[in-house]
Order: C-alpha cells, then sequence, then structure tokens
C-alpha cells in the first residue's frame, strides 16, 4: 500500500487507488516467469531505494523536484519475459507507461506522466556485442553511449559508430530519436545506421525487422520513443575511421570580431569537405573588463584525417578564422572518443562506463533549422537579450548539414531534415536557481528568444528537432483522444511529410494507443 503521504501527493494529480496499484503487484507476479527473482527489480514508494531508482538518471532538475509526478511502480527488467508482463499488466490495470534508457530527454518524458504510471527503466539492459569482421555491433537499449564507444574502442581503433558526444546518453532515446554526433557529415545520424532491432510491441509479441516489417522498422529509426513499443536492442552498422585524427577549437570574443566570423561561417560549414565538421558554440562570459559581460564564440572541430591536410582546406575554404599549425592536436581515434566525451586523451578508456551524470541543472532546450544566412543584425538581436541581466547560462549552438546529410532522402526515415537546410539551432538555457519563480524566468527568457528567431529560421512549419524535445511546439491531449489535427501541429515541425506515415505505422501497429505520451504518434483511432 501507498504511504498516506504519497498518497496525498498522488491524489490530487490523478485518481488512482491503492487498491489498483497493489492489483498491478500482484499481477506482475502472476505473470512473470521467474516471479521471486523479478519481484527484486520492482520499486514502489514503499521501498528504500525507490528515490534512488527514479533520480539516479534523471538528468534535467526541473523535473525532480516535489511537486514532479512520481511513477507508483518503477520496473527494472533483466529480460524480455519482464517487459511483456509489464505491458500487460499496464493494459490490464490502466497504467501509462514510460520507458526510461537515459534519462536525458529534455522534457522529462521518459519519467514523468500526468496519468497514474509505471516506468520501465532499460538501465539493467546493457549488453553489448561488437562483431568488427562485419564492421557491426547489437547494443542493448538500456546501454549508453559511452559504454558503446568503450565496447568498439576495446576491439578496434579504426571502427566507430556516429552518435552523439554525451557519454552517459542512453542508446535506446538516441537512435530513436534521431541522434548524431561529429561524424553526421560522413555517414548521416545513428539512425541512419541501424540495421536491426528487437521490439516488444502493445501484443507482447518480441520481432526483429523480418517480423516486425519494413513500415515499422522504419518508423522506430528517428520516428521518437514511447510509440510503436519497447525497444530493446538494436543492430548497428560501424563505420571506419583513420587511425589519426585531428581537433581544433578556435576562440574569438565580440571584440576579436566574433560577429563577423559567425555570419561567415555560415556560408562555409555545410559546403566543407565531410571529412570535416565544425560547429559554432557561442555563450555568455566575462569580459577583461571587471563585471562586464560579453559574448563568446567557439568553433569546436574535427577533422578525419590529419593536420598537414586540414590546413589547406581551412586556407581555402574558411581563412578568416585564421587556422595555423598550433591550434590544431592530432590524436588516435580512440583519444578522440575519451576527448570528445569529456575526458582527457590519457584517461583510462574505463571512464566510459561512468553512469554518473556529468551536469546535473535546471535546462530547457529549443531548436530550429536554418536555410538562409542570418544577417549580423540577427545575431546581434541575440547577443543583446544573452547579455540581459538576471539570466545565467544562455547557450547556442550551431550544428552544420552539408555532406552525407545532403544525399540521404528526406523519406529514408522518419527523420526529414535534410538537403536544404545549412545548419541546426540549438538553444539552451541552464541555471541553477532553484524555485519556480526563478523556473519560470529562465524558460519565458527563452521562449522570446525563439520569437525574435522567427524571421530568420525555417517557415511552414517551422522546423524542430525532436531529440531536443520541446513541448512548446504542441502536444498530445494525454488524458483523452489526440485528434490528427493536433497531433500534426507538432509532427510536422518534427517530421515534416513523414509524420502521416507514422500515423499510418501507428494505428496499424498500437490501435488502441497503448504506448502514448505527451508528444508520442497517435493512431488515427484516437480521433
Amino acid at each position: 500500500m501507498l504511504p498516506f503521504l504519497c498518497f496525498l501527493l498522488f491524489s490530487f494529480l490523478w485518481p488512482a487507488s491503492a487498491h489498483t496499484h497493489e492489483d498491478f503487484l500482484q499481477c506482475l507476479s502472476l505473470y512473470s516467469e521467474d516471479s521471486n527473482s523479478f519481484s527484486e527489480l520492482v520499486y514502489t514508494p514503499n521501498n528504500s531505494s525507490y528515490l534512488h531508482v527514479l533520480q539516479g538518471s534523471i538528468q534535467n532538475s526541473r523535473f525532480n523536484t516535489t511537486a514532479t509526478p512520481k511513477p507508483l511502480v518503477i520496473v527494472t527488467p533483466i529480460n524480455a519475459s519482464h517487459i511483456q508482463a509489464t505491458i500487460f499488466c499496464s493494459q490490464k490495470h490502466g497504467m501509462n507507461v514510460r520507458i526510461r534508457s537515459g534519462g536525458h530527454d529534455y522534457e522529462g518524458l521518459s519519467y514523468v506522466s500526468g496519468l497514474p504510471f509505471v516506468i520501465i527503466d532499460l538501465i539493467n539492459l546493457q549488453a553489448i556485442n561488437v562483431d568488427v569482421e562485419n564492421s557491426t555491433a547489437w547494443v542493448q537499449a538500456g546501454a549508453t553511449l559511452g559504454e558503446l564507444y568503450h565496447s568498439i574502442a576495446e576491439k578496434s581503433g579504426t571502427l566507430a559508430f556516429p552518435a552523439g558526444a554525451c557519454p552517459t546518453v542512453g542508446a535506446g532515446g538516441h537512435l530513436s530519436g534521431g541522434g548524431y554526433g561529429g561524424l553526421m557529415r560522413k555517414y548521416g545520424l545513428a539512425a541512419d545506421n541501424i540495421i536491426d532491432a528487437q521490439l516488444i510491441d502493445a501484443k507482447g509479441r518480441i520481432l526483429d525487422r523480418a517480423s516486425m516489417g519494413e513500415d515499422l522498422f522504419w518508423a522506430i529509426r528517428g520516428g521518437g520513443g514511447n510509440t510503436f513499443g519497447v525497444v530493446v536492442a538494436w543492430k548497428l552498422k560501424l563505420v571506419p575511421v583513420p587511425h589519426t585524427v585531428t581537433i581544433f577549437s578556435v576562440v574569438r570574443s565580440l571584440e576579436e570580431n566574433a560577429t563577423k566570423l559567425i555570419h561567415r561561417w555560415q556560408y562555409v560549414a555545410n559546403k566543407l569537405p565531410e571529412d570535416l565538421f565544425i560547429t559554432a558554440y557561442i555563450t555568455k562570459t566575462n569580459s577583461s573588463r571587471e563585471g562586464i559581460s560579453t559574448i563568446q564564440a567557439e568553433f569546436p572541430s574535427l577533422f578525419l584525417g590529419g593536420a598537414d591536410r586540414l590546413l589547406p582546406l581551412m586556407q581555402e575554404n574558411f581563412p578568416e578564422l585564421g587556422l595555423v599549425k598550433d591550434d590544431c592536436t592530432e590524436m588516435s581515434w580512440v583519444e578522440f572518443v575519451l576527448y570528445n566525451s569529456g575526458y582527457s586523451t590519457n584517461s583510462s578508456l574505463d571512464v566510459l562506463l561512468s553512469r554518473t551524470p556529468q551536469y546535473i541543472t535546471n535546462f530547457k532546450g529549443k531548436s530550429d533549422y536554418v536555410k538562409k544566412p542570418m544577417p549580423e543584425i540577427a545575431f546581434e538581436g541575440i547577443w543583446k537579450r544573452f547579455l540581459k541581466v538576471g539570466i545565467e547560462t544562455p547557450r547556442l549552438i550551431l550544428v552544420p548539414y552539408g555532406g552525407k546529410m545532403d544525399q540521404i532522402s528526406e523519406s529514408s526515415i522518419p527523420f526529414a531534415h535534410r538537403a536544404g537546410n545549412l545548419y541546426k539551432i540549438q538553444y539552451l538555457l541552464l541555471w541553477n536557481e532553484q524555485g519556480k519563480e526563478a523556473s519560470m524566468r529562465h524558460v519565458a527568457w527563452i521562449r522570446r528568444l525563439y520569437s525574435y528567431t522567427a524571421p530568420y529560421v525555417s517557415k511552414n512549419p517551422r522546423e524542430a528537432y525532436i531529440g531536443y524535445r520541446d513541448l512548446d511546439v504542441g502536444m498530445n491531449n494525454i488524458q483523452g483522444n489526440t485528434s490528427y489535427k493536433q497531433a500534426s501541429i507538432w509532427g510536422r515541425k518534427y517530421f515534416k511529410n513523414n509524420f502521416d506515415r507514422l500515423i499510418q505505422v501507428k494505428t496499424a501497429v498500437d490501435p488502441d494507443n497503448f504506448f502514448r505520451n505527451e508528444q508520442s504518434i497517435p493512431p488515427l483511432s484516437s480521433s
């Protein structure tokens, strides 16, 4: 039974009874193949470890408060039968299911719900099998990117996987949400390099690519998590990389022509050879004058090759940056994996196995796609807003497209942001100040910034990236049916014309909309 205080906390959010909660637990014990061991993998608010398990992988402190809705049950399965039992019992007792891989969802949708809910936390499903001879790897959905990179690096110094930099990100959410990294212009997204999967659907069936069919296999590669089923494992195509790569990171302030360099970067970054990936990272920082803030632009970059090849390329394509040999550092690919994950290049590979979040703070993110270069005056308006008093840590991250991204069809997978995009913008605001007022003030600021940039970004729809989840672009009616019209508000921003095919797949595989959240694809039958 739920303690009285917990009951008070939950009861004003949903009409869930302790009776239903106990019935759900009873159901799990009846339908699990190994009920005794399974019980040790199930946590309720009565368990002393409940909060530790719930909060252990929460990255965004905005969704880790006393007012945040909590799950009635957390299940941490170690095999498929545990997931099957949880799906069956959740359906039987009217529980919403949230699926958590690494806990990095920007809006907390993998561990927060407005309905009585259970979390299927995949943390124990972290097995990885790398096949160097065939350049493939099977990775379970609860493994982190750091664990994946560790497993690859242990077996090869010249194989990689084109995914993100943060080592604690869960593979499940990253792959289902169109995750990317420094190899994007060379090999595309992580989801572009998935060749098979194991999924448990709403009927409890275990399906692979052959048995699920090509439509469902298409949908799970970038169509968003918690929509079509529970992906237990992915088979990945590994990609070749040179033993030696070169990194550089040129930093310029406003006084050093940062605005002009950012403006020029827009014309260059997406046209560079696909072996070269130059991002632009803008932050607020202290100036040389005490008590005065300024804007700093950093250009962190990766080149798949040596500095002797890189320098002529830069001189030919982006001489304004003024790159010189002393700015460049050559390293092995394995060293780059450590560096890119935030560690020293002489660290042990084992640091990649850490699941301790590198950063835990309050944050809000938003995204845009840019198809025509923004004028300098637009950036100057952004700088003015960055320097506003009372705002802690604003960031603007510009990610170049082009290369392989231009060559892959918009309909190849659900991720439709391909040719025609110069770059993607990530707006990110972080703050440590606690309290509702601070949260409201910071969220209001980033919303105003987003409104300001509207004339300069994609239109009809104003496109967005589902990997930077943003409920401001539209939401489902989680309490009832969601119409096609309502879902298309946010769906077309994330998926463009692929949204209609996703609706068709959802209608075929989950017509009762069992797997749902505030931004999951609804079936037509829910309209």
